[in-house]
């Protein structure tokens, strides 16, 4: 059995570290990444960096390599090739299977602000507060280029590139991120508003903690809408066992 891995998520690699197991009994898995970061962690198995050149690059590839299985565990702000992979499995007829981990939910004493968007995020800024600590990621930085009333704390896997805020500092670093760590950020950059997006999961969740204890606002940008009908499950041991039915 051929599977694909649509991943450079946490769960994606969890799941192709579950499925290595299972390659002396015939499974074949292949994990496929976007090249976006300089030094991913590479899972078990195959790999692939690069993209397929949209869904019918996508199902090509399916066709061409015999695939049996796709699983699309890709980041839940990924967007377009979540529905490039149903285009594509469809059109190869190749049973498809979603993993996307939950997204956030706020809790009492929580003071979200949610936003449909970068730009409606960095809109939202004026009226919140004046340092910030933006954990979006290095792409998409331009939506908060034209706040020079703002001081922005740039946190990134990989150095930012222009366009960015006039100022701002940068913090390379990759989760997962603890508590106290998170708690020291915020202090120690007299940070006063949180921007993230709802990527869920533990691995960057401690930030929302830390600003709840320091009664500070956050603003959350709401994920892109994904492909309807496509059987999801929110775990990669659920991922497993979907595909191990298929195995046989």
């Amino acid at each position: 059995m051929r599977v694909l891995i649509l991943g450079g998520t946490t769960e994606a690699r969890r799941l192709a570290e579950l499925l290595a197991a299972e390659a002396p009994l015939g499974m074949r898995v292949t994990t496929s990444l976007a090249g976006r970061v300089t030094a991913p962690r590479l899972p078990p198995g195959e790999v692939r960096v690069g993209g397929f050149g949209g869904a019918d690059g996508l199902a090509a590839w399916l066709r061409a390599h015999r695939v049996d299985a796709l699983v699309d565990a890709t980041h839940p702000f990924a967007g377009t090739i979540s529905f490039n992979a149903a285009r594509a499995a469809a059109t190869a007829g190749v049973p498809l299977l979603a993993l996307r981990r939950p997204g956030w939910t706020p809790v009492e004493g929580d003071d979200w602000h949610e936003a449909g968007s970068l730009d409606e995020a960095a809109g939202l800024l004026p009226a919140l507060g004046r340092r910030v600590f933006l954990t979006t990621g290095r792409t998409g930085l331009a939506a908060f280029a034209g706040l020079d009333g703002h001081w922005f704390l740039v946190r990134s896997v990989d150095a930012p590139v222009p366009p960015h805020p006039a100022h701002m500092g940068v913090l390379l670093d990759r989760g997962p991120f603890t508590l106290d760590g998170e708690r020291e950020v915020l202090r120690r950059h007299r940070v006063d508003v949180l921007v993230t997006k709802d990527s869920g999961g533990a691995a960057t969740a401690p930030k929302l903690t830390a600003a709840r204890e320091a009664g500070l606002p956050v603003v959350v940008v709401r994920r892109p809408p994904v492909p309807a009908g496509v059987p999801t499950v929110t775990g990669p041991g659920a991922a497993a066992d979907w595909l191990r039915e298929r195995h046989g």
